[in-house]
């Protein structure tokens, strides 16, 4: 419960940082509605759209509105999916306005000491360094390896977590070796022709817990021509920090990372994760009041792309053979990659590319799953409502298959496939993964098929 103090404080800063502008572009014309997922699944609270949210916040700015629990409470259910920003004629910047009002609350608010503590030890002491996420995801590979997954499971500890929390271990990915993850290379070259000249934004999460999936996309981008540079003083995108009111130690990370890539002359800053790339394209944004770093901000973030945008236009889906048993697959947007990065049309042209899967779009694709970073945790109740919806748009489909290219989206579709007791019959897969088992796939076929003609020729 914020304190009178509080409320005056965070008042106080609303008025001050606050773009009032863009809070002013915002016509109350409802077009948003429809796409907030917050808002139809709380039953069209008003309270709970993005036209409600940002009424609210001019509220709080002309002091009309106290920033009390309600207040805050809105904001924190929002997804920031951002799914509204397409849709608005005025191209309101919501999610920039989330992201201000949030850290204005976090920063003037005072937290219980538990949650204080937890806050200190995730967005200071562990996602910006990646030795120690390294180090927390090798004691998960230990769990997962050593019986202690079988134990728990056995004797029902599980049980004494949240169902969502429980069912999630079910569904998380089998984690590397410790030497696997130490030993990550600086350079890549091309096969073949260089096409072009890039550098990997390797995330955190992605380069420990998904790091079969960097390898993946890596060796799809050798194969397009691409050589690789990854630059080993990067960092956590921030994305985390940003969402969750800890925006100072974002623009840290954010200067760290301009820093460890700026000096690499690349074509492209290539992203395999759509929660990241929305973040890191930002960084002009999020720099926009430090003159020395705003000019550096906006080149970063000019070169920017995802590897999907980067494999169609280095034709691979042309030039190496794609292809899987016969499937039906259907694709999950990222949010972020879709309504922020705007990408959307690469990676159907992907699933499309590949000899024998059949693609299915699924109805609201578009739509968020509710993992939304962490908020499948600390909104767990919303998150499964909306995640519900969207298993029946996926079974709908009656694919086999669901891609996606966002690590937070994978996790939450695998965990949708564990509740509806699809284990076995329906799988979730990033697409970097997919395409490069079509690749595999698809050059040993050829292959096999060359051979075959040329025993043939060699009888005749």
């Amino acid at each position: 419960m914020t304190t009178v103090k509080e409320q005056e404080k965070i008042q106080e800063q609303f008025k001050e940082r606050m773009n009032e502008d863009e809070l002013l572009n915002c016509m109350r014309c409802g077009f948003c509605l429809p796409s907030c997922p917050t808002y139809v699944e709380s039953g069209f609270d008003e309270a709970h759209s993005p036209r409600g949210r940002i009424a609210l916040m001019k509220g709080v700015v002309d002091g009309l509105i106290e920033p009390d629990e309600d207040v805050e409470r809105s904001l924190d259910l929002c997804l920031g999916c951002r799914a509204c920003e397409p849709v608005c004629p005025s191209g309101v910047n919501y999610g920039h306005l989330l992201e201000e009002a949030r850290d204005i609350i976090n920063q003037n608010k005072k937290h219980s000491f538990p949650v204080k503590v937890v806050r200190k030890a995730v967005f200071h002491h562990l996602f910006p360094h990646q030795n120690r996420m390294r180090n927390i995801t090798g004691l998960l590979g230990f769990y997962q390896r050593s019986g202690l997954q079988k134990l728990a499971r056995n004797t029902g500890v599980m049980k004494l977590f949240p169902e969502t929390m429980a069912t999630m271990e079910k569904v998380l990915p089998a984690v590397p070796k410790m030497k696997e993850m130490k030993n990550r290379p600086e350079y890549l070259p091309a096969e073949g022709k260089v096409s072009k000249r890039v550098a990997f934004f390797s995330g955190c999460l992605m380069d420990t817990m998904f790091l079969e999936t960097n390898n993946a996309t890596v060796k799809l981008l050798q194969a397009g021509g691409c050589e690789i540079v990854i630059p080993k003083s990067q960092a956590c995108c921030g994305a985390l920090h940003g969402h969750s009111g800890e925006k100072a130690e974002g623009k840290a990370l954010a200067k760290r990372n301009i820093q460890a890539f700026e000096e690499i002359k690349a074509d492209y800053i290539i992203t395999n994760a759509g929660g990241c790339g929305a973040f890191l394209i930002e960084y002009d944004h999020l720099l926009k009041d430090e003159p020395e770093w705003h000019d550096r901000a906006k080149a970063f973030s000019a070169k920017l792309k995802d590897f999907t945008e980067v494999l169609i236009e280095c034709r691979l889906h042309e030039n190496v053979p794609l292809s899987l048993p016969p499937a039906a697959v259907t694709y999950q947007d990222s949010c972020h990659l879709r309504n922020v990065m705007h990408t959307s049309s690469a990676p159907r042209r992907l699933l499309n590319a590949i000899d024998g899967l059949q693609f299915r779009e699924m109805k609201d694709a578009d739509r968020c799953c509710g993992s939304a970073g962490i908020y499948n945790i600390v909104e767990s109740e919303m998150s499964m409502q909306i995640l519900d919806y969207k298993m029946e748009q996926a079974k709908s489909s009656e694919a086999a298959i669901i891609a996606t290219a966002n690590p937070g989206c994978l996790l939450q579709m695998q965990l949708g496939i564990e509740r509806e007791g699809l284990t076995g019959k329906v799988k979730a897969v990033h697409l970097a993964d997919l395409l490069y088992e079509a690749m595999e796939y698809g050059i040993q076929t050829a292959e096999t098929s060359r051979s075959a003609t040329t025993a043939a020729a060699a009888k005749s």
